[in-house]
């Protein structure tokens, strides 16, 4: 670290060996040799806790065994977004193919109590200039972001083309008619031009390694597979009121965990958060939105509000900030330090005064922890020795209170690298067994398997090989969007889509 970034160090009052060093030491405290096979997949070992529980049964329809000119497997935002652009482009020969009973993507599934987009809606929402719609709240809640995936879907003419309930098993190229074949189970065999690819990955649930998963007799579900008819509430209606007499288990505390815990605790006769590492908990400050402001938007504004963010984002000059949040706190802190500066910092000198910036912000995140919470112990836990983008940042005004509350336990499971076993009446940790009523796992998605174990699908090539088998050796695209021996195939994406 040069002279100059080291006195800003010190203006901050940023001790970098001292912090690294504890970061480090957690870090050892945590890290498991296992890496991703420590989690099991829910979809290999536990389907019946993806089933949907938003629907009532199967629709049946007919096999389809037509031509159209475009496919699209799945019907998140980023399959609607290709469906209205190509429907703006006159594309009438439109089908989406989506395994979920309606739209939304990882808002169809994830409608647990608390969720909520972490970025703001005015930027994270798509289509909003089109829809000549503004959200409700600077950070909206699923119920409103589900909402705008309909209004999406009534704009652009949607769900006439759209096979809800169907999951596409393969999609082959036949090179003797120059069509992709998809097959489906519910026996489609069309055809099409071209196909897109838009297959998030927030909704293929993957659970803890532990042992005895299975032997466990009381309730268990995933927060993607909500089950209000057991908790009591909606998802519109966060009062969990069937939880009064149940002692419940919540494993993880990752940015859903931040979200559903505080509901949980005040529904539930006892609540006990497993968390092997705290998340960075910085302040969320929602509010609704300024209706005199929504009236002086102008055509274009989302455009212009999103390149704004991104700028500010990678330290691009812009006459103002339109985005101050937690998300570009750190940004905005290092691009008002750079003129003082001059000569302009090096390359290098750039990445340590980021790092310095960095690590005064984490400082800031574990002092709330000591002005939020009450028991010196719990604090210690709760705080987070780590990079703030280390892991995703999460954002709550309720979460940390919540560890005030008489009937909620936070269980440290660092020492033991996370839960050692499920039992039948409960969870062992730490050489306790916490006798629970229901485990509910907020243990995310997953995100690092094959692209058949995360998107349950087939693509084959002209040559016969499989996307699987042709990454295999690591991605290769052009572009992004399109790989050499997949004629009018294209990619959307195989991941996150906010």
């Amino acid at each position: 670290m040069s002279d100059r970034i080291q006195s800003v160090a010190e203006k901050l009052g940023v001790d970098r060996d001292a912090l690294t060093a504890r970061f480090r030491e957690e870090r050892e405290k945590r890290l498991r040799t296992d890496y991703v096979d420590q989690y099991r997949r829910a979809a290999e070992e536990f389907d019946h806790l993806l089933a949907d529980p938003f629907v009532d049964g199967e629709v049946e329809r007919e096999p389809l065994t037509d031509e159209v000119d475009v496919v699209i497997i799945g019907a998140g935002f980023g399959g609607m977004l290709c469906a209205a652009r190509l429907r703006q482009q006159g594309v009438e020969g439109i089908r989406i193919i989506e395994e979920a009973g309606d739209f939304g993507g990882t808002w169809y599934w994830n409608r647990y109590p608390g969720a909520q987009c972490d970025i703001e809606s005015y930027c994270y929402l798509p289509l909003l200039d089109e829809l000549g719609y503004t959200p409700k709240e600077r950070y909206s809640y699923a119920n409103e972001i589900f909402d705008v995936a309909q209004m999406i879907a009534e704009k652009y003419d949607l769900r006439a083309s759209t096979c809800f309930r169907t999951r596409v098993d393969e999609a082959r190229w036949d090179d003797d008619i120059a069509r992709w074949v998809i097959t489906t189970n519910r026996g489609d065999e069309m055809r099409a031009r071209f196909v897109i690819t838009a297959l998030g990955s927030l909704h293929r649930a993957k659970l803890p390694g532990a042992s005895g998963l299975e032997d466990f007799q009381g309730k268990v579900f995933h927060t993607s597979r909500w089950d209000y008819d057991y908790t009591g509430g909606s998802p519109s209606d966060t009062n969990l009121d069937r939880l009064g007499d149940k002692k419940v288990a919540v494993i993880g505390t990752g940015c859903t965990a931040i979200q559903c815990v505080p509901y949980l605790a005040a529904g539930a006769e006892h609540l006990y958060v497993f968390q092997r590492t705290p998340a960075s908990v910085d302040e969320r400050l929602n509010a609704p939105t300024d209706p005199e402001w929504a009236a002086s938007l102008e055509p274009g504004w989302q455009e212009r509000r999103r390149r704004n963010f991104d700028a500010t984002m990678t330290f691009q000059p812009v006459e103002e900030v339109l985005v101050q949040d937690g998300w570009t706190a750190q940004f905005r802190g290092v691009s008002e330090l750079i003129p003082e500066l001059d000569p302009p910092p090096s390359e290098e000198e750039l990445a340590a005064l980021i790092e310095v910036v960095d690590l005064k912000y984490t400082e800031d995140i574990r002092r709330r922890v000591d002005e939020t919470v009450s028991d010196p112990e719990t604090r210690e836990k709760l705080k987070a020795w780590y990079r703030q983008f280390c892991k995703r940042a999460t954002f709550s005004d309720e979460y940390l209170p919540t560890f005030n509350r008489p009937n909620v336990t936070l269980v440290d499971t660092s020492e033991t690298k996370g839960v050692e076993r499920v039992t039948e009446k409960g969870i062992v940790a730490g050489g306790v067994e916490y006798e629970v009523d229901c485990i509910v796992y907020a243990t995310g998605f997953d995100l690092t398997g094959t692209i058949k174990q995360r998107s349950g699908v087939d693509i084959v090539g002209e040559d016969g090989r499989t996307l699987n088998e042709y990454w295999s050796d690591g991605l290769a695209t052009f572009q992004g969007f399109s790989i050499r021996n997949f004629p009018n195939y294209f990619i959307s994406a195989f991941g996150l889509q906010g």
